[in-house]
């Protein structure tokens, strides 16, 4: 996934997770005027919230797919192409150097 959109999905998700303490307040007050059990709103509250994470998370996917496509029409690599690619010349440029090092065999005269 793509840096940017992999913290989208992340601060997202920390959303959600901080509200965890304040669904555990809505379910007390929903229970007390609602005349329903605190464990019925708050399956509720979770299973909603259960929802709302995996919808999140398919429009990370989604949008990561559609920049990673714009992209590519772009003609731009990804951080983790170009990565790859410093590691592959960083190895040809050590053998490279390693060749060039070899003491050269003399022919005899």
């Amino acid at each position: 996934m793509d840096e940017p959109v992999r913290r989208l999905a992340l601060a997202l998700v920390g959303a959600v997770a901080l509200t965890a303490e304040r669904a555990d307040e809505l379910a007390d007050s929903l229970a007390e005027r609602g005349g329903m059990s605190k464990d019925e709103v708050r399956g509720w509250i979770d299973e909603a919230t259960n929802r709302w994470r995996g919808d999140a998370m398919r429009v990370g996917d989604r949008a990561g797919a559609t920049l990673h496509g714009a992209l590519r029409e772009l003609g731009l690599v990804t951080r983790d192409e170009w990565d790859e690619l410093e590691l592959r010349l960083a190895q040809i440029e050590h053998r490279m150097k390693l060749v060039e090092s070899r003491p050269r065999a003399v022919p005899p005269s």
